[in-house]
């Protein structure tokens, strides 16, 4: 196999030798199109000029076809002598292949079997490949080269270029319809030198022209609250995160997430506004509201039910578990209560991690259609606002739906002196072995101290929504380019 490719390669480097000597310049400047390939395909009886790269070609004699595509579409083009002078047919045959770039221009027509095609009245050289497309040329298998080589996929794969495609919709989307709504755009830092905005393990780094340490955003939760302090009512970003946790197939190190946040808003607001959001998104980047995942449709239209997250708990565990503060002695009552056999809960260092273990395995797991689950214990997160009729609940709420978590939300706290006094709880549970805690963010605190109106924020995970809708069995498989070892 290795030999072949080396030999395929020889013979185009000697194509190419031969192209310089010919006077032919086998990299062209650029072409004038006067379309795209998807644009053409819409242009019966008119004349085109198309670029793109050849994917198929089949000589019979004096006639033939070749397929050129780009990103969003391909299409067939006639190639004859009836078109096309001795020479540049000669050409055509000899010195072109298939991965090369050609433009091509002559007239778009209908086969006899409905086939849109162009037929070839001249056909140009564009760039010359050096290496063949793989031999499976249907779709690459090996995942291996369809991450470490994303553009032989994108080549190969039409699921591959949907994923994609449909990603940049998205994305495009979301962008549009918060900026319809008010929101501002804008860029907060990636280095950092407080750990902050979410409980996650973050990357470090040195800076060393400061020469202080540094880490990688693990949110940009407490810099767009300090954009809300400073007078921006409604604010969002979309960017890169970075959390220093192991790898499976639904999470990321790096990862895209969008965050938006609303003065004045709870997150009752919240509730709504994503609601109205999420149909809207499928419909113009899918055509429909309806998802097959792990061969269940699930449908974002309609009314989605509502799961209280305190008393789901209490149902399952059968006792109060909002007081707990020993975890030892939590880990006892949740193995007395039968649910699970205590080395499993051996890896919960915290009371929070031990309830975020019996939730996903009790709770979420058995979500199947769109479920907004509300009303968390406060120990949970501690950007959060405590209920105003029982402190140990926060005002959060998470869209759940084929078991996995597509956002979080909740009204913010912004109380400095409760806000101050949750993350030096967090700097207890890092005492106790979380590595998944914040720092005591004093920049932070510093803001809210200067006063914030009421809040409310959301994060949405980019490619594990995308991950979601075309039932990836990888979360990489969302990435262009995702981290290789």
């Amino acid at each position: 196999m290795e030999q072949n490719l080396s030999n395929e390669v020889d013979i185009r480097k000697e194509k190419i030798s031969k192209l310089w000597e010919m006077g032919e310049i086998p990299y062209k400047a650029k072409f004038e199109r006067s379309c795209t390939i998807k644009e053409a395909r819409e242009k019966v009886g008119q004349r085109v000029k198309i670029a793109g790269r050849i994917i198929f070609k089949r000589v019979m004699g004096k006639f033939g076809f070749i397929q050129i595509r780009d990103f969003e579409a391909k299409i067939q083009v006639s190639v004859g002598r009836n078109e096309l002078d001795e020479e540049a047919y000669d050409f055509y045959k000899k010195m072109i292949d298939i991965a090369d770039f050609v433009g091509v221009e002559g007239e778009v027509y209908l086969t006899q079997t409905g086939e849109v095609t162009v037929k070839c009245e001249k056909i140009t050289l564009l760039s010359k490949t050096l290496r063949p497309l793989p031999e499976k040329f249907h779709g690459l298998n090996d995942t291996e080269t369809i991450y470490r080589q994303r553009y032989l996929d994108l080549i190969t794969n039409e699921k591959s270029r949907q994923v994609f495609l449909t990603r940049s919709k998205i994305e495009s989307f979301i962008r549009r319809y918060l900026e319809d709504h008010g929101f501002i755009e804008v860029e907060t830092p990636v280095l950092q030198t407080s750990v902050s905005g979410a409980s996650a393990k973050p990357f470090y780094t040195h800076h060393n022209a400061l020469d202080i340490e540094c880490n990688l955003r693990i949110a940009t939760e407490t810099w767009l609250k300090q954009c809300i302090a400073a007078g921006i009512d409604r604010v969002f970003e979309m960017g890169k995160d970075f959390r220093n946790e192991g790898m499976d197939p639904s999470h990321l190190q790096e990862f895209t997430q969008v965050e938006w946040y609303a003065s004045y808003w709870d997150f009752e607001d919240n509730i709504k506004f994503f609601k109205g959001m999420i149909p809207k998104l499928l419909n113009e980047c899918l055509g429909t509201t309806k998802v097959n995942y792990q061969g269940q449709e699930i449908d974002f239209a309609g009314d989605w039910p509502r799961i209280n997250y305190v008393e789901k708990m209490r149902e399952i565990l059968g006792f109060d578990f909002l007081g707990e503060e020993d975890v030892d002695e939590f880990k006892k009552k949740v193995v007395d209560s039968g649910l699970f056999f205590f080395f499993f809960l051996e890896e919960c260092k915290t009371v929070r991690t031990l309830i975020d273990y019996i939730y996903k395995r009790k709770i979420r797991a058995q979500i199947v259609n769109p479920t907004i689950l509300y009303n968390y214990p406060a120990v949970m997160i501690p950007l959060a606002r405590r209920n105003d009729d029982d402190k140990r609940i926060i005002d959060v709420f998470q869209v759940v739906a084929g078991g996995a978590e597509l956002v979080k939300a909740y009204s913010e706290l912004v109380d400095p002196i409760v806000q101050r006094k949750t993350l030096e709880k967090q700097i207890e549970e890092k005492a106790q072995g979380d590595e998944e805690t914040m720092d005591v963010d004093e920049d932070f605190l510093l803001a809210m101290e200067h006063g914030m109106p009421p809040i409310s924020g959301l994060g949405f995970g980019i490619d594990r929504f995308v991950q979601f809708i075309f039932d990836l069995p990888n979360i990489r498989d969302t990435v262009l380019f995702p981290l290789m070892k």
